[in-house]
């Protein structure tokens, strides 16, 4: 394991004897030297080869000072805000300034500014002039087009433009980012770059574009009349395929935005070879007198073993993102991880994830896909499943077999997202069997997110009877192997498609099967999504018919409480939920209504019985005796873990 840290300061680079250095990499977290951070996987692969690479993390942004005392490097500049879009690691669905931030040590919020890309940018401008400017990550990329921001209400220009960056690098950008290098070092001038994949540049027009080419409405068109909006947003949707993929263009004024088609995803070997670069695997030391960086704490002991979701849920932003192509790493180069992870000094036996976006996806849905790119206007999964899917989990399953076995492995956990409809259309069900007898930390969690089949359809979901199959299924699997385990289902109110009878809905089935969530989570129109879209424009942009949504934020209120009926504080929002929709047989003592009536409005019908509390979990009630190997565990928070990356 490297014990060496990337310089991060002008007296570190004199330490190692350098008097020059070849790229900046800037970003707006903690630096913390870990495969599962952007900043630390671009920093060492330009390392790799051959560069003097320099880090500045979270530099204060009132001035250009920190920039400049850097020095100024001989190539040029990568920056990114790190790696959450930062208006969404600042504020809370409610427009709420968050008080904590695990990207940052003591989780101190405030150490990186709002637009964190557009600000460093400008830094990086003032400090260096003339330098070759490249910006990443998931802010950069999630913002490439013109796009609604929740944050100010309205659609704002492509990120290029309004950072007056150089080049732009969308998805995981290692293709691009080791090209856009290698050219830079061998002098070709920053503006000749114009036909790296997976990036975007501006230009006065499309000759010079090395791609089949489409154009969607420019940013005045889209800022102006939101069918365009929803038009362009399900083109730039369609063409993000590396295999089909055409250049988009878009207009700006008088400059044209040129979004070159997506890199392809990387091999097995390309991605064996980002994982094993020499990460520390932890924060810099310049931290601990601070507190630490907590976000350390989730990946220190989990291993990525795959890349891309092809779940496609329409609140995600994974899709627009790593793409919906699946490329998984060896089991080879998995073990070499997890037997390293054995040695280290905090390490207890407990691998705590051998996951990633989805973490039963190990192959393309189809081999079609690797051939033919995605097919356009149909989804893997939802709502039914494509009859071409493959299905067969034995990969995902041989690998947990082999890293189990390791000497000084004593349990490995899942705990990134499980796809439960894909898990039931695996024809052995040797997975599912072996997950809940192995892998459960005493609950798993997944996505339903709703019960409204309608709603879920707007989501991108698979109708809710295919999670109560899978939630029987599990239920009778932890009878059968002795096990107490529950199951933790995420939840989303207010998304596009959602009226309050469609929350009532929710609360009833919530009742129905014994579970109340203790965390709640409104959707979140986070930039470039489908769902975003729809709550921007009222268009579905699949069919670009209207569709209902909730903005007003009492009816928001009103829809998370009733998910949270029985709290005492929400009593007052759910009795005029339930009087709005004319579901007042909800109020009273019965087994199936979610609240007593006020005082004075009803009495008790004598003789009725305080209706028994709802059991939670998998299983209605434990069996009367402990039997060997009994794995007890009590209920915990419904926590919202990472929800930008959720299912």
């Amino acid at each position: 394991m490297n014990t060496e840290f990337l310089p991060v300061s002008a007296e570190d680079m004199r330490r190692r004897g350098w008097y020059w250095y070849d790229f900046l990499v800037v970003t707006g977290d903690a630096y913390v030297d870990h495969p599962s951070f952007g900043t630390a996987i671009i920093s060492r692969l330009l390392e790799s080869q051959g560069y003097r690479v320099a880090v500045l993390a979270q530099p204060d942004w009132h001035s250009a000072a920190a920039f400049a005392a850097m020095g100024r490097p001989r190539y040029g500049i990568m920056l990114s805000s790190g790696n959450l879009d930062s208006m969404v690691a600042h504020y809370t669905v409610a427009k709420r300034r968050r008080q904590s931030d695990a990207y940052s040590p003591g989780n101190r919020p405030g150490l990186r500014p709002d637009r964190a890309v557009i600000v460093y940018s400008n830094l990086a401008r003032q400090a260096f002039g003339n330098i070759p400017i490249i910006i990443g990550g998931l802010e950069a990329s999630l913002r490439r087009f013109a796009h609604y921001d929740y944050w100010e209400d309205k659609v704002r220009r492509s990120i290029l433009v309004d950072s007056g960056a150089d080049l732009l690098s969308y998805g995981m950008g290692e293709a691009s980012m080791t090209e856009i290098a290698a050219r830079l070092a061998s002098g070709t001038p920053v503006g000749e770059i114009t036909d790296v994949r997976g990036t975007a540049y501006l230009a006065a027009n499309a000759a010079g574009c090395a791609y089949p080419r489409v154009e969607c409405s420019g940013f005045e068109q889209v800022s102006a009349d939101k069918r365009a909006y929803a038009q362009a947003n399900m083109l730039q949707y369609l063409e993000h395929d590396p295999v089909r993929g055409r250049a988009v263009l878009q207009r700006h004024g008088n400059r044209l935005l040129v979004v070159n088609p997506p890199a392809m995803p990387l091999t097995t070997a390309e991605l064996d070879a980002v994982a094993e670069l020499p990460y520390v695997r932890e924060p810099h030391p310049m931290y601990q007198s601070m507190g630490g960086v907590s976000a350390i704490e989730e990946v220190r002991f989990s291993i990525i073993h795959n890349r891309g979701c092809f779940g496609a849920c329409n609140f995600c932003s994974l899709a627009f993102h790593q793409g919906r192509i699946v490329s998984a790493r060896s089991h080879e180069s998995v073990l070499r991880e997890a037997e390293a992870l054995t040695h280290h000094p905090g390490f207890k036996g407990y691998i705590h994830d051998v996951g990633g976006p989805t973490a039963n996806f190990r192959r393309p849905a189809c081999q079609k896909q690797l051939k033919a790119g995605l097919c356009q206007n149909r989804a893997c999964l939802a709502p039914e499943p494509c009859p071409n899917l493959d299905a067969d989990q034995r990969d995902y399953l041989a690998l947990l077999r082999k890293v189990r076995a390791l000497p000084g492995v004593k349990k490995v956990f899942i705990r990134s997202g499980i796809r439960y409809d894909y898990l039931l259309q695996d024809p052995s069900g040797e997975f599912f069997a072996e997950l809940v007898q192995h892998h459960v930390s005493g609950q798993l969690k997944v996505a339903p997110e709703h019960c409204v089949n309608s709603v879920l359809d707007y989501m991108g979901k698979p109708h809710i009877e295919v999670y109560q199959r899978f939630q029987e299924k599990y239920r009778r699997l932890n009878q059968k192997y002795g096990k107490e385990q529950y199951l933790v289902p995420y939840l989303i109110s207010s998304h596009p498609g959602c009226t309050l009878r469609d929350a009532v809905a929710l609360a009833q089935w919530l009742n129905r099967t014994g579970r109340q969530p203790e965390q709640v989570q409104d959707f979140y129109p986070t930039p470039g999504t489908l769902s975003t879209c729809m709550y921007y424009t009222g268009l579905d942009p699949r069919t670009m018919q209207p569709v209902y949504v909730p903005r007003d934020a009492h009816e928001k209120a009103m829809q998370r409480a009733l998910m949270q009926w029985k709290r005492p504080e929400k009593r007052r929002l759910v009795l005029e939920a339930l009087r709005r929709t004319g579901r007042e047989d909800l109020i009273g003592y019965g087994k199936n209504c979610l609240i007593r009536p006020e005082r004075g409005q009803g009495e008790k019908p004598k003789g009725t019985a305080r209706p028994a509390p709802a059991q939670t979990g998998a299983q209605k009630k434990p069996p009367p005796k402990k039997k060997a190997g009994w794995a007890r565990a009590k209920p915990k928070a419904s926590g919202s873990k990472r929800r930008g990356r959720r299912r």
